[in-house]
């Protein structure tokens, strides 16, 4: 049943709309640019305006940049809000800030239509049902578009509540920012200690199963309620304390600093989940 609309075609919108056109769901799609559809696979031409697109569609997919262009297709009289009716659904897969997302979520509970917030990752697969799609609303609004996101998705996950599926896929970034300041910083102890960091990226990637991801001892059982758990984490940071420190060491012989790794030394407790450093309320 053609019940799907998408907006925005760059890499996720394109992605979306030619799995969507493959599974039989797109009902039509909306761009700025009028031959954006052109050379997609299936997808038919682009509508003029999104309340053309939100006339076909129930579910509205806006796949556009940020918070300004959601409320540009969102608003006005050729905007998606329109052609507002009972049993529409829009689904956000642009990443915007939660402050964002609630004013947007202002303009679609004015106009009585969900809104489910859908981080997604995963772009480069996207027009291989390569997505991943980190979902926030009522169980009963995630139901609705679900159909939808497995058109499209390799995963949905239902992350909680309105707001949870955005917060998740910031939370995300996080670990992957982060992750890249540290593959930083350690490239620069590579390129001063004569090491091929390309031999290092292989050998980490051959030890992926067993080094652990960098949510392994936040998914774990409360230290405070397990004595064992409590042992494993001290044994934990006392590794990680030994192996930072040979690390700054090295940085300081290069006349270097690595912050990523000297924060981490000096919130040890916190790294390994032992004590609440950061502000965080109990």
């Amino acid at each position: 049943m053609k019940n799907a609309g998408v907006i925005g075609l760059g890499q996720i919108g394109a992605g979306v709309a030619i799995c969507l056109a493959r599974s039989g769901q797109l009902a039509a799609v909306y761009d700025v640019r009028a031959d954006a559809s052109d050379t997609l696979d299936g997808v038919p031409a682009v509508v003029a305006s999104p309340a053309e697109l939100a006339r076909q569609a129930d579910v509205v997919i806006i796949a556009v940049v940020n918070a300004k262009q959601t409320v540009d297709v969102l608003s006005g009289p050729d905007g998606v809000l329109a052609q507002a009716r009972p049993g529409m659904s829009i689904v956000l897969v642009a990443t915007v800030s939660i402050e964002d997302l609630n004013a947007l979520r202002a303009l679609t509970d004015a106009a009585g239509v969900d809104l489910v917030d859908c981080g997604v990752t995963g772009g480069p697969k996207s027009r291989e049902n390569g997505l991943v799609c980190l979902v926030g609303g009522t169980d009963e609004s995630v139901a609705r578009v679900r159909p939808v996101l497995d058109g499209f998705a390799k995963l949905v996950a239902h992350m909680g509540g309105p707001g949870a599926g955005m917060a998740a896929k910031i939370a995300r970034n996080v670990i992957v920012f982060g992750g890249l300041r540290a593959g930083y910083e350690a490239a620069i102890l590579c390129r001063n200690a004569g090491v091929d960091v390309r031999q290092l990226s292989e050998v980490i990637d051959a030890s992926s199963d067993s080094v652990g991801g960098p949510l392994m001892l936040a998914v774990r059982d409360d230290p405070a309620s397990s004595e064992q758990e409590a042992a494993i984490r001290e044994y934990t940071r006392a590794l990680m304390i030994k192996d930072l420190d040979a690390a700054i060491d090295l940085a300081r012989s290069y006349g270097i600093t690595l912050p990523l790794i000297e924060l981490t030394r000096r919130t040890d407790q916190a790294v390994v989940g032992m004590a609440d450093v950061m502000g965080e309320k109990a």
